[in-house]
C-alpha cells in the first residue's frame, strides 16, 4: 500500500478535528438542555428525573432562601452533592417571596448536576395573618425587641408563619410525599450512604430530625395553653396513642423541648393531615405568631409529639449537621468513621429533649385528654 502523501494526511487531520468538535459541541448542547428547569410555579415535566439506576422516591431537598443569601445556599448545595445527592439527584426546590434573580439561579445550577426549580410563594401564604390587628403587632414587635433573638424582627414572624403552615401548599411540592428541609450556611459532616428518604418509607417514619434543643420560654409563653384548648376541642383527631409526654410532662407542664426544624425530613401526608391543619388554624387564629414568636419548630414538634407515635419519630444520629447555634455529630464508631467534625459538636449526647426522647414513651388517646384537662401546675 502506498504511504498517504503529507497534502492528503493534513487534509485527513482536519476531517478528524472537525468531527470531534462537533462532537464536543453536541455533548455540551445537550448538557445545557437537560440542566435547564423551568422558573415557574407550574411544572410542565416529572419533578423526579431519575438519572441513576436507584429507584427513587417523590422527594426533594426544599429551602425557603433569599437572594442575598446565594453564596451560603451555594455552601449548603454543595455539601450536600458530595455528602449525598451525587448518587441520586433529588431535586432542589428553592422558594422566595420575591423573584429569584439570575445570579442566584446560575449560581445555584454551576454547583449541582440536579434537577433545579425556583418558585414565588403565593400572595395569599405570605403576610400578616388575618387574626391579628396591625397596631397591636407593632406593639407586640416593640416589647419583645430586646427580650430575645428576633424579638422586633417581622419578617422572621412571616417565616415561621409560613413554614408552619404554608410551605406544604406550594405549587412546587404537590407531587412530593416527602421534603427534606435545608438551610443556608449550615454543614454537613457525614456522608449519607443511603437513601434518608427511602428509609423513611421502609419504616414507615413520618418526621426525622437531627437536634433537639430548648426553646425560649418567653417565646412561647401560650403556645400550650392554645394547644391544650385544640386538644379538648377535638378529642376525635388525636390518634390512639402518642407521643405528647416528651413536649408535656405527667403535671401538663410544656417542657420546651423541640425538634430544630431547620433540618427536618418528613412524610408531607402528615403537614396535609386534617388534624394537622386545624391544629394549625387554631394557632393562627391566636395570634401568637405575631404577638409572641411562636417558631416554627416548637409548632412541628408540638403537633408532631401530639399526633405521632414515638415509633413514628426517628433521630438521624448518622447525619452529623450544624446550624449556627449547635452542632451535632456522632460520636458511635461506625457512624464517626464516615465524619469529619470539629470540636463541641456532642450537644446531642448532652441535650436534655434528647435524653428525654429516650426516657419517655406513647401514652394512650383517653391520658391525653386528662393531661389536657389538668390545670397547668407551674
Amino acid at each position: 500500500m502506498a504511504p498517504l502523501s503529507p497534502r492528503f494526511k493534513r487534509i485527513l487531520l482536519a476531517v478528524i478535528s472537525l468531527l470531534g468538535l462537533f462532537v464536543v459541541y453536541r455533548v455540551l448542547d445537550s448538557n445545557k438542555a437537560a440542566n435547564t428547569y423551568p422558573d415557574t410555579n407550574v411544572l410542565e415535566q416529572p419533578l423526579i428525573r431519575n438519572t441513576t439506576k436507584v429507584e427513587l422516591q417523590k422527594a426533594a431537598l426544599v429551602a425557603l432562601v433569599r437572594n442575598k443569601e446565594l453564596q451560603g445556599m451555594r455552601s449548603t448545595v454543595r455539601q450536600l452533592e458530595d455528602r449525598f445527592n451525587w448518587q441520586y439527584h433529588y431535586p432542589y426546590i428553592f422558594l422566595n417571596d420575591e423573584d429569584f434573580t439570575e445570579e442566584f439561579k446560575e449560581g445555584i445550577r454551576e454547583v449541582t448536576n440536579a434537577p433545579v426549580y425556583f418558585g414565588k410563594l403565593p400572595q395569599e401564604h405570605w403576610g400578616l395573618s388575618p387574626y391579628v390587628t396591625e397596631d397591636k403587632v407593632k406593639e407586640a414587635l416593640e416589647h419583645n425587641r430586646d427580650r430575645y433573638i428576633y424579638g422586633g424582627s417581622y419578617s422572621y414572624r412571616l417565616m415561621c408563619r409560613y413554614q408552619s403552615g404554608f410551605i406544604h401548599k406550594h405549587p412546587l411540592l404537590k407531587d412530593l410525599d416527602y421534603y427534606w428541609r435545608i438551610e443556608p450556611d449550615v454543614h454537613y459532616f457525614c456522608d449519607i450512604p443511603y437513601d434518608p428518604f427511602r428509609y423513611m418509607r421502609e419504616n414507615n417514619l413520618k418526621y426525622g430530625f437531627t437536634i433537639t434543643p430548648l426553646e425560649k420560654p418567653e417565646t412561647v409563653k401560650t403556645l400550650w395553653e392554645h394547644t391544650r384548648k385544640w386538644i379538648l376541642e377535638n378529642p376525635k383527631m388525636i390518634p390512639e396513642k402518642s407521643f405528647i409526654h416528651w413536649v408535656v410532662n405527667e403535671k401538663s407542664q410544656y417542657t420546651n423541648c423541640h425538634f430544630w426544624s431547620n433540618f427536618e425530613i418528613v412524610d408531607l401526608s402528615f403537614y396535609r393531615s386534617e388534624a394537622y391543619e386545624s391544629y394549625f388554624q387554631q394557632l393562627d387564629r391566636a395570634g401568637g405568631f405575631f404577638y409572641e414568636r411562636w417558631g416554627d419548630a416548637p409548632v412541628h414538634s408540638m403537633a408532631a409529639a401530639i399526633l405521632l407515635r414515638k415509633e413514628q419519630l426517628h433521630w438521624f444520629e448518622d447525619i452529623g449537621y450544624h446550624h449556627p447555634g449547635y452542632s451535632h455529630c456522632p460520636n458511635k464508631p461506625e457512624m464517626a468513621a464516615r465524619c469529619v467534625c470539629g470540636g463541641g459538636s456532642d450537644y446531642m449526647y448532652r441535650s436534655l429533649c434528647n435524653r428525654r426522647f429516650g426516657e419517655v414513651g406513647n401514652i394512650y388517646q383517653d391520658q391525653v385528654l386528662q393531661l389536657a384537662e389538668m390545670p397547668d401546675k407551674k
